[in-house]
């Protein structure tokens, strides 16, 4: 006795059951009337068996029935007003925190993990090494030592926060300097992953290990190449023979990875940064091509599997099953994913974390039927054992086949934790196994969290194991609870990510998670077992596979062509996202729990968010970043106008698809009343045909004999009213031949508050007409610089006539005509204009409103860590002080 009371004397704060205890205590709400000392509720600690209440104590129901009331509000206030009661009550809230007990590689560690993995994220500036280095050191000494909440906690969180920032650093410093850009490289590597052929491009990843002749700095780096059919050739060339795992002798032009800055727009800075991309480029010189080594390894077996797929299965469902069985999407074409994400069966299509857990499942029962039909097997070996590791060895070979996506990855690092757990005669819960699979996915890849599959793979597998029915419940139940938990909880994620939101997905799903896991996969995967053993022996599943699949896409393709099938969202601000997740996570809470219709509310900032419209009289335009061409949104209260429609290549890049519809959709425009095509060049005109197809156009404004399709011209003294705003055509007159460049619709927007003017790529000559005919209408407070700043524009008349505060250039980076010129950035300048080019700024917003003229950079509105620009800024910014800079919405 003398001994343990010695111990208990010497013990420095509470054990952690008596800091639930009181922590439990001081949670516990007070109940009103005459209280009876002998018969008070008491709750203590009991050894092994947690938490529990005295025998024999009345529950607080029943002391609710016994003094006949429930506590009144009154009494409720009275007693929350005191506060030193309160302080009282924080101060033993952190006490007994501080002595919780955090696992290391708990459900608790993995949260703080995700935590400063993101916070570093998160970040608009990429941190010091000088910082990172020392705050892993000592983030790991007190995830390692520290066993309390806060030591540990803080330790995971500053570890997660330095494993992002030296895995980012690392990754940005490794991107190809700018010197090196514009320049023929000769380089010798291997061909990595499946290239995806198109009519007149093959993409590819390319891993060079050597650099003849020069030290060069793409070396040992990981490149995204295109290689591009020559000019006029009727067939493809040599990059017909590029196949994976080989080696290849090219010349290539690269520069570091640069992408477009739009709302809604995708963002390939961030996607090349998770890919660890350093620099992407375009096959030059192609005579000079020639491969070193024919395909090897497992990117080559996939590869001459897939071509196997494609000879042996039937031609209109090939390319799915190749995408199924091998993680093979190269050859869906831009309708297929249309189709897919209207469907919302994007992931399902690919080798998904359910397929790998499928694969698992069929080797665990195999390994049990074997040990059961050969009882003496489990003398030197357990069955469970046994069942553990089969699973284990066709999880990891099917990862294997999908190239280790993250999908793949996670479920195969959340089946080795039950594996070994069984082997080790360990109880593992499905949480424990997703919190250590988090914890090992975050410190293997700490910029995991940059793609979207990762918050959609971790989330929908935590909802589910929140929200699922018992395990013996009906398996119809528990199926069709599954799908709607994983609808209802990944829909905000869904919609931020993506700006889109499937109302058709739950319906499709209900058929296609059976029948193409069930049905589809297995056939698909028995087929390729078989080819691995013998060639041609797969190819009766592969067709059998095939003509599964066919009925299905039918089905899903009729369900995506209904307007009602694809919901698009505007943006919404910061707090959407959370706000939405608390909704969700009250609606899945038990039935009973009060407040779910007021949870319901908790959705409304991000599925009808705040669209900023502009008052009457005012206006909003918005310079969209879509490379080197054009297309600006004009708003007002009520209307949009569309001026150009942006670039597009036949068979390649359509800036109408990619980002002008994307805008738009993010912007909340869900039709325009007008779209004007300045002229019929494809860098202005490209992406029309796009426009057309996401949203519905009343009109099309283009000049007389363009190559356009449109309803009615656009001539000088063209004029009508929009919510208190005036438009206005300038150019060109009635009967003005059509001559390309010059024959440019010019568009002025007049406001209460100022006006713009939209030059398209008039020159000099029309500039000096208009400044001879119109000279009161050129003043205005934004233009738009006349065809990208080229030297042939930007007459120094027309500059000082238009008195501009704001010139606008509409730009792609490092294009091959160097616009702006450096002389015509310095004309505005000198004429008192700040210049902005959206090859530097992303897209642009101004707005013309009551309190002023106010402008919005994309790329400083959102600064992001990985920004290709946030250490350049364009050459062209104004020389005026900050405080005179129009302001920022």
């Amino acid at each position: 006795m003398g001994s343990i009371a010695a111990k208990n004397s010497q013990r420095v704060g509470p054990s952690p059951m008596q800091a639930m205890a009181v922590l439990q205590a001081v949670l516990a709400p007070q109940r009103d009337g005459p209280r009876d000392p002998g018969r008070a509720i008491r709750i203590f600690p009991t050894r092994r068996r947690g938490l529990r209440r005295s025998p024999g104590l009345p529950c607080p129901r029943m002391l609710w029935h016994r003094y006949g009331r429930r506590p009144s509000m009154a009494i409720t206030q009275a007693r929350a007003r005191g506060a030193g009661r309160i302080w009282q009550r924080v101060r033993t809230l952190c006490r007994a925190a501080s002595a919780v007990h955090l696992a290391p590689f708990g459900a608790w560690a993995a949260l703080w993990l995700l935590v400063g993995v993101c916070g570093c994220l998160l970040l608009p500036a990429q941190p010091s090494l000088r910082w990172l280095l020392p705050m892993l050191g000592v983030g790991a000494v007190l995830w390692w030592r520290c066993g309390a909440m806060p030591g540990r906690g803080l330790g995971v969180v500053l570890t997660g926060l330095a494993l992002a920032g030296v895995q980012a650093s690392w990754a940005l410093s490794a991107q190809l300097p700018e010197r090196w850009e514009r320049r023929d490289l000769v380089i010798e590597g291997r061909i990595a992953g499946l290239p995806q052929a198109e009519a007149r491009r093959t993409r590819f990843d390319f891993v060079a290990d050597a650099c003849p002749g020069a030290q060069t700095p793409g070396c040992g780096r990981r490149l995204q190449l295109a290689w591009y059919d020559d000019f006029g050739a009727t067939a493809p060339g040599p990059r017909t023979q590029l196949q994976a795992g080989a080696r290849w002798h090219l010349v290539v032009r690269l520069r570091a990875p640069r992408g477009l800055a739009n709302p809604g727009g995708f963002d390939s800075e961030r996607h090349a940064l998770s890919r660890r991309v350093s620099a992407t480029g375009y096959v030059r010189q192609v005579e000079q091509a020639r491969a070193l080594s024919a395909a090897a390894g497992v990117d080559g077996w996939r590869a001459r599997m897939s071509a196997r797929i494609a000879a042996q299965a039937p031609a209109g469902s090939q390319r799915f099953v190749r995408a199924l069985a091998l993680g093979d999407t190269g050859g869906l074409d831009d309708a297929d994913w249309s189709t897919l994400r209207a469907a919302g069966l994007t992931h399902l299509i690919a080798i998904s974390g359910f397929h790998v857990g499928l694969v698992a499942g069929f080797g665990a029962l195999l390994a049990a039927g074997l040990w059961r039909l050969f009882p003496r097997l489990g003398r030197r070996f357990p069955r469970a054992m046994a069942a553990g590791v089969a699973a284990m060895a066709l999880a990891a070979g099917y990862a294997v086949l999908s190239g280790f996506s993250l999908p793949t990855v996670r479920t195969l690092l959340m089946i080795a934790v039950v594996a070994l757990a069984r082997c080790g005669r360990r109880r593992a819960s499905a949480a424990q196994s997703l919190a250590l699979a988090t914890i090992a996915v975050l410190l293997a890849d700490p910029l995991s969290p940059l793609t979207a599959g990762f918050w959609l793979s971790f989330a929908g597998v935590g909802w589910l194991l929140w929200c699922l029915p018992r395990s013996d419940a009906p398996l119809l139940r528990q199926f069709l609870s599954a799908q709607g938990v994983a609808t209802l909880g990944l829909l905000p994620l869904t919609v931020v990510l993506f700006g889109q939101a499937s109302l058709a997905g739950p319906l499709a799903n209900l058929v296609a998670i059976p029948w193409w896991s069930l049905v589809v996969v297995p056939l698909a995967l028995l087929g390729t077992a078989l080819e691995a053993l013998h060639a041609g022996w797969g190819g009766w599943a592969w067709s059998l596979a095939g003509h599964a699949f066919a009925p299905s896409w039918e089905l899903f393709g009729w369900m995506a062509r209904s307007r009602f099938a694809l919901w698009w969202l505007a943006e919404g601000a910061w707090y959407a996202l959370p706000l939405a997740l608390i909704g969700a996570f009250w609606l899945l809470l038990p039935r009973g729990v009060p407040g779910k219709a007021l949870a319901a509310l908790l959705w409304l900032p991000l599925l009808w968010p705040d669209t900023d419209r502009p008052a009457v009289g005012e206006a909003a335009l918005t310079v969209l970043d879509v490379g080197q061409g054009l297309s600006v949104l004009v708003r007002t209260r009520a209307h949009a106008l569309l001026f150009d429609t942006g670039p597009a290549v036949a068979d390649g890049f359509d800036a109408g698809e990619r980002v002008v519809v994307p805008a738009l959709h993010a912007l909340g425009v869900a039709r325009l009343d007008r779209v004007m095509v300045s002229h019929g060049d494809a860098d202005h005109a490209g992406g029309l045909g796009a426009v057309r197809l996401g949203l519905p156009v009343l009109e099309v404004l283009s000049p007389a004999g363009a190559p356009v399709p449109l309803q009615s011209a656009c001539r000088a003294g063209q004029a009508w009213y929009w919510d208190g705003v005036r438009f206005e055509v300038l150019h060109p007159a009635r009967g003005f031949p059509y001559l390309g460049n010059e024959a440019s619709c010019v568009l002025r927007v007049d406001t209460a508050h100022g006006a713009a003017l939209l030059a398209g790529d008039i020159g000099q000559v029309i500039e000096r007409d208009l400044l001879a005919r119109k000279p009161g209408k050129l003043h205005a407070q934004v233009v738009l610089v006349a065809h990208h700043g080229s030297e042939k524009s930007s007459d120094p008349g027309f500059v000082q006539a238009t008195g501009a505060r704001l010139a606008l250039v509409s730009a792609g980076y490092g294009n091959r005509f160097g616009h702006p010129r450096p002389q015509i950035v310095r004309r505005w300048q000198h004429a008192g204009a700040e210049v902005l080019n959206t090859a530097d700024s992303g897209a642009l917003g101004v707005w013309l409103r009551a309190d002023g003229l106010a402008v919005r950079e994309r790329r400083r509105w959102k600064p992001r860590l990985w920004d290709a620009v946030q250490a350049k800024r364009a050459a062209g910014l104004s020389y005026r002080p900050a405080t005179t800079r129009p302001g920022v919405p």
